[in-house]
């Protein structure tokens, strides 16, 4: 795969969901609080969730692209570990559950509209770095994962597991309206 077609793509994802996220802020308290069920996330949480993850592998990005000295390459060949776990974000037909770890679950936090301005600034920021990784190898540059910085993945699959994440979550929020409106 081109690494300059990569990037493009999650370019216009990430615009994508910059501009879901902008019309999340039309919406009002109540509706950006609700939830289905006590143990269910509101659409705040499930931004406060993304920011989170956000917190930690934006910096660890930024931190592996300016430290990077090598050249980039024309191509990019997806890890095995790195295209699975980039893949497993990506929602299903119905939207699959899955166990998060402690430390990024935001169940009942005291969360306000600047959680979406939050979220913003960071898909600015992956914006900058998607921009930044053309001058790098999406294949050698490696990116510490949440589960233990051990395993390492490349940073052309780091960039997908994101976004995949944020696509899930955002077919969340729209899981969550929909019932909104049901009830």
């Amino acid at each position: 795969m081109q690494a300059e077609q990569l990037i493009q793509s999650l370019i216009e994802q990430t615009r994508h969901i910059i501009n879901q996220a902008e019309q999340l802020k039309t919406l009002d308290n109540p509706t950006l609080n609700w939830k289905e069920h006590e143990s269910s996330w509101s659409i705040l949480e499930c931004l406060e969730h993304l920011n989170l993850y956000g917190y930690f592998y934006l910096p660890e990005i930024e931190a592996k692209i300016k430290a990077y000295t090598g050249k980039s390459e024309l191509d990019f060949r997806p890890g095995l570990l790195g295209n699975y776990f980039a893949q497993s974000m990506l929602p299903k037909e119905k939207l699959n559950k899955m166990k998060t770890f402690k430390d990024k679950n935001p169940l009942n936090s005291a969360l306000d509209r600047a959680t979406i301005d939050r979220f913003l600034s960071q898909q600015m920021r992956l914006l900058h770095l998607l921009n930044e990784s053309r001058k790098v190898s999406l294949n050698k540059v490696k990116v510490p994962t949440t589960l233990t910085k051990m395993i390492q993945l490349k940073l052309g699959d780091v960039f997908p597991f994101i976004i995949n994440h944020n696509v899930r979550h955002f077919k969340q929020i729209d899981n969550i309206l929909q019932a909104m409106k049901a009830t």
